[in-house]
């Protein structure tokens, strides 16, 4: 168990992760306050909603079709510790009460003293987060493709992009308005399967039509 009081937010030469908890509608400023607690500086909370329909009703262990993502920075070491507390805290082992996991972050700015180091020893790789934005219009087209691949679901964020008079890119692709995140956890070994359902389908590989990016799930609670 840590430390209940707030560390200090020099970490000098460790690893850095990014936590997102996945909650129903409600719950964020619940989980934010007790992070706080466990030494998390802090954290931004985003709107989302799940995919409801019967199919994909046991991912994420989440009914309520209206979600918020809860986005924290902190160190690894803070990280485990926290996620083994929040998991067990806010029952998220338990069917509908959400999922928490975390992935390596190699840079970070904005944070006093933050100096990257190497982290943890590097462990076996379970699951991954796969991130794809595409235009609002197409998500429901993006959850299709990921199912028929064997995944479960996933939760949708509401994006922006930027307006008409900018011109900054993300990923070499134009974000304007209207569009969606889509956030799936899977096993690994069906991921590259759904990557290319959602390309396939999409033909995301063509200017301007999405995004995809996968990462490594590095902890994660609330998947069954």
């Amino acid at each position: 168990m840590i430390n209940e009081k707030t560390k200090d937010d020099s970490f000098h030469g460790i690893g850095y992760e990014l936590v997102c908890v996945v909650v129903n509608y409600g719950m964020a400023s619940k989980v934010l306050h007790r992070a706080k607690k466990l030494g998390v500086g802090g954290g931004t909370v985003v709107h989302g909603r799940g995919t409801v329909r019967d199919v994909l009703s046991n991912f994420f262990s989440l009914y309520d079709e209206r979600k918020e993502i809860v986005l924290m920075a902190c160190s690894s070491d803070v990280a485990r510790d926290s996620l083994e507390v929040l998991n067990k805290e806010f029952k998220f082992y338990k069917p509908h009460k959400g999922i928490v996991f975390s992935t390596d972050i190699s840079n970070i700015f904005g944070m006093r003293s933050f100096v990257p180091g190497e982290g943890e020893k590097e462990k076996e790789v379970m699951y991954q987060l796969i991130t794809t934005i595409v235009d609002r219009r197409k998500v429901e087209d993006v959850v299709d493709a990921a199912v028929e691949a064997g995944a479960r679901g996933g939760t949708i964020i509401n994006g922006r992009g930027s307006g008409i008079h900018e011109t900054k890119k993300l990923f070499a692709m134009n974000i304007e308005p209207e569009k969606e995140i889509v956030l799936i956890v899977c096993d690994r070994n069906i991921s590259d399967d759904i990557v290319n359902s959602v390309r396939e389908k999409l033909d995301i590989d063509k200017a301007g039509t999405g995004v995809i990016f996968v990462q490594d799930v590095k902890n994660v609670y609330g998947i069954r």
